[in-house]
């Protein structure tokens, strides 16, 4: 893709301007204006990675969102002399691909472990009695996880919301409704292992 004046938007990480230096340095100090321009001119590159790793659009752009967050929040730990602000994006971007991965193996050993409950074999009852039984017992056992790792199994579960979606609706740090998935998808294994 080319720009005003033929240069190119998404240079290789190597072949780093005095212009994005100049931006990295900027972003590193906080200014929301190189913010925005980082954001306008990576993005495209973060996506496009992102949708061919997840290949869900929906997801490719929580994982877009999720770098900028992380790079923005994280902004004093980059190093130009390390490396270009560019190849630091796409770092960051496949940490968030493979959370998304993660977390999509995740919520598929959860449903297919949800239907395998839920499906009538030769010699089960009607399945709806089966599900029933289900959401009591996963019912019961949220009941029992501290109340801020309730609040983030609920929306994700039965409201569907992604982390994201989670940390906007609930004002929390998209850092800590993943330690409350996290642990409380951790419990809630433990718990019904066991019983």
């Amino acid at each position: 893709m080319h720009g005003t004046g033929g240069w190119v938007t998404h240079r290789p990480p190597g072949d780093e301007t005095q212009a994005d230096l100049e931006l990295a340095t900027r972003f590193v100090q906080g200014d929301e204006l190189a913010l925005d321009a980082v954001h306008r001119r990576w993005s495209p590159l973060v996506h496009t990675l992102a949708l061919r790793a997840l290949g869900d659009r929906g997801e490719a752009e929580d994982v877009t969102q999720q770098v900028f967050i992380a790079a923005w929040r994280g902004r004093q730990g980059y190093r130009t002399e390390r490396g270009p602000l560019a190849a630091w994006l796409v770092g960051i971007t496949r940490r968030k691909i493979a959370d998304g991965l993660a977390a999509r193996t995740r919520r598929r050993a959860l449903a297919d472990r949800a239907a395998s409950r839920a499906a009538p074999g030769e010699d089960r009852g009607p399945a709806e009695a089966d599900l029933a039984l289900d959401r009591v017992l996963v019912a019961h056992e949220l009941a029992t996880l501290p109340a801020a790792q309730q609040r983030v199994l609920r929306l994700a579960f039965f409201d569907d919301l992604t982390q994201v979606q989670i940390a906007q609706r609930t004002g929390l740090a998209l850092g800590t409704v993943k330690s409350h998935t996290r642990r409380g998808l951790h419990r809630l294994r433990h718990h019904l292992t066991q019983g």
